[in-house]
């Protein structure tokens, strides 16, 4: 029918941006002093999945994570670069790097490349010196988007963002504690990817608090 063409039209269009090659979804979501980050686990080629088991978040230190959804390939490249920036801070001033630090470089590191971009998008999840909450995500060229922690404590990223920003404004309310957060963000993140077959097979949690990170391996649905 009619409507059919339409339908596959529409899923062909949405599958064939270069964003949405591999696949991915991930959300940082900020609580009372601590701060999630969590992403899917499938490794895929488009609508072949080739792995289940693929990490998406690296750790920075140990109150500071990032998460790059996007193209795999450009992940990869993006991280080793910043694996180096982050190592020439460490050695030039002595210290860890703060959230809102790593966030600007980030951003830099895009937008120096905005006329052959990474083909990436960002999400940030830290703790500053006062130990609160610090979330950033970005677009591919680094155009930043800081949430205001008391109205929207989220960000999302990845081929399923509709479904995921639906989920969140649903389920996040202010001052969540540690494993009050862990629920909230981990439905949130089955429940959005669930509605994209682009992602999903599991998810990876962690829960950064002050004096340690929480890390969880979720199981969701394998189609």
């Amino acid at each position: 029918s009619d409507q059919a063409t339409m339908d596959t039209c529409v899923v062909v269009v949405k599958m064939s941006g270069i964003m949405a090659y591999n696949g991915s979804a991930m959300i940082g979501m900020a609580g009372k002093n601590c701060v999630a980050i969590a992403s899917d686990r499938r490794y895929g080629v488009q609508l072949q999945t080739m792995a289940t088991d693929r990490s998406k978040i690296e750790k920075v230190h140990d109150k500071l994570y990032v998460g790059l959804a996007g193209l795999a390939s450009d992940q990869a490249t993006f991280w080793e670069k910043l694996k180096f920036r982050i190592a020439m801070y460490n050695l030039r001033e002595e210290r860890d790097i703060k959230p809102a630090s790593f966030g600007k470089l980030v951003s830099t590191l895009l937008y120096e490349k905005r006329f052959g971009p990474y083909f990436i998008e960002p999400v940030i999840a830290g703790l500053d010196g006062e130990n609160k909450p610090y979330l950033f995500a970005s677009d591919f060229i680094g155009a930043p988007l800081i949430p205001d922690m008391d109205s929207n404590g989220f960000v999302v990223s990845g081929t399923c963002t509709e479904q995921l920003f639906g989920m969140c404004e649903s389920m996040w309310r202010p001052d969540l504690e540690p494993e009050e957060l862990f629920e909230t963000v981990s439905q949130c993140l089955l429940a959005g990817f669930d509605r994209d077959c682009m992602s999903g097979w599991g998810a990876t949690v962690h829960i950064i608090c002050p004096d340690k990170v929480i890390t969880r391996t979720l199981r969701g649905r394998m189609d």
